[in-house]
Order: C-alpha cells, then structure tokens, then sequence
C-alpha cells in the first residue's frame, strides 16, 4: 500500500527535523498536530538541499545538487518519489498549493552556495536572503493558512521579515564556520577580518528591525501555528541578545549557542505568554 511508503516518506522528514536542529523541533513540537507533519516535509526538504552544498565536500556537490534538483521536481509532477524525503515534500506542495516560484527560489539561493564565496552588494545580498529564508516562511505560511489567501497576503510581509532574521541570527552565530570552513561571507560591505563592535551592533540592529515586523505577524497567525512560531521566535530572539552581548573578536573565533536547559526555560516563557494571551 503507497499509505505505507508515504508514512516510512514522513518518518524520515521528522527524523531529519529532529536530527538536525533541536531548536526548530522544538518549536514544531509546539504546533497544532494537524499542520506538524507537513512542516517537517518542508524542513526535511530544504535541510537536505543545504547538506549538499554546506557539507559533502568529499563529493562532486554540483552534481549532486542537480540530481537532487530534477528528482524534485519530477516528484511534484508525478506526485511520487522514491526518495522519502521529496515524497513528503510534494505531497506538502500539492495539499497547500505552494507555488513554485518559492521553492525555485530557494533552489537558486542553495546553487549560488556551491560558487559563491562574498555578497559584495545590498541587492545580491537580499536577493540571496529571500530565495535561502524569506521562501521558506513563505511554504510554512501556505501550511499555517490552509489555502486562506487574503490571510497568506496579509501576512506574507511579516513571514518573510521572521525568516530573514532567523537566518541573518544564523549568519552571525555561523560567522566562524562560514568563513574559514567555506570561505563564505554573507554580509555586504563587512570586512570579517576587523568585524568591529560597530559593525557588529550595525548588523543586530537590522535584525532587531526584522523581528519587530515579524512579531506582528506571529500575532495574527492561526491558533494551530502560533505558539510554535512564537517558541521559534523566543529562542532566536535569545540568541540574538547573546551576540549583542558578546564582543566580536569572540564572535569570529567561536559558534555562540544556547544550550539546551535555557531552551527549556525560553520554551516554558512561550507557554506563559501564550496561555496569558500576551501574544
């Protein structure tokens, strides 16, 4: 029975997810279980189309990458695929109708990852954050939503401000790892060499200007995605006041973290602020 194939498909997008990142499982966990399933399809989804370019580096990544490319996109065609993890992405796709021009996008941002070393200018720069983050608030909203279109664009502005901070608070807790694992720099007109408290303090303000206008759209969510969001939005939140704490010489030479027990805490806070409706 395919029932059976499709559940094994879903298991192992929940095993990714859970593998992966203990943060955004975490937060997962916290959403209605109507709409989780199909949320770690679309993490299983984009977590393995950056294992390609970030990690298998004893293996040819462009050809990978594009093998990986056409089985997706001969998944969403067929609406079947014998790799288990774009088998649960296309059955999100179809369900919640998310266009292509997302997951193309996303496609795009990941393939500039395998030349790519330096985003010299704000336009480069942003056009890679919307196709590597802003895309992908974008399919978890199609899921949040359920087909509502007027909430999707009511909305879109917010999801695509809570993805580009999550993964601009990435950018600068990976500042060591990017740089001297993949010779990769993301921000724009910042020497990492001399990344200086002004610089650094630059950066965070324009991330604390994304969560701002991402709050507010966490606010408006449905009642099955909100609590989770919110626990994504908590801990990143955290994380970010870590690295406004921490000097920047610190910051180059170590991968800031949270650990586990304060995630539980930030978790319990969520649940506070959910359940007094302060969000």
């Amino acid at each position: 029975m395919k029932a059976i194939f499709d559940n094994v498909s879903y298991d192992c997008s929940k095993i990714v997810t859970n593998s992966y990142s203990t943060s955004f499982s975490l937060a997962s966990k916290m959403l209605s279980e109507s709409i989780r399933q199909d949320i770690y399809n679309i993490y299983g989804f984009v977590r393995f189309a950056d294992e390609i370019v970030d990690t298998f580096h004893e293996y040819n990544k462009e050809v990978l990458f594009n093998d990986f490319e056409k089985e997706m996109y001969k998944a969403i065609e067929n609406k079947i695929s014998l790799n288990p993890i774009l088998n649960a992405f296309q059955k999100t796709v179809h369900q919640y109708n998310i266009q292509p021009e997302l997951y193309e996008a996303f496609m795009k941002s990941m393939r500039l990852d395998l030349h790519k070393t330096d985003y010299l200018t704000d336009a480069e720069y942003k056009e890679y954050i919307y196709g590597s983050a802003d895309v992908v608030g974008l399919m978890c909203l199609k899921v949040f939503v359920n087909g509502d279109d007027k909430k999707y664009n009511d909305l879109k502005d917010s999801a695509m401000h809570l993805g580009s901070a999550f993964q601009k608070v990435n950018f600068l807790r990976d500042l060591k790892a990017d740089f001297e694992e993949l010779n990769r720099t993301y921000f724009p007109n910042t020497d990492l060499r001399q990344l200086d408290e002004a610089s650094k303090l630059k950066i965070i303000q324009e991330i604390e200007e994304d969560f701002e206008k991402g709050l507010k759209g966490i606010l408006k969510l449905p009642v099955e995605a909100k609590f989770g969001v919110y626990t994504a939005f908590i801990y990143y939140r955290k994380l970010l006041n870590k690295l406004k704490k921490t000097p920047s010489l610190e910051i180059k030479n170590t991968r800031i973290r949270v650990p586990n027990y304060q995630k539980l805490g930030l978790l319990a806070k969520s649940y506070f602020d959910y359940r007094l409706n302060l969000i």
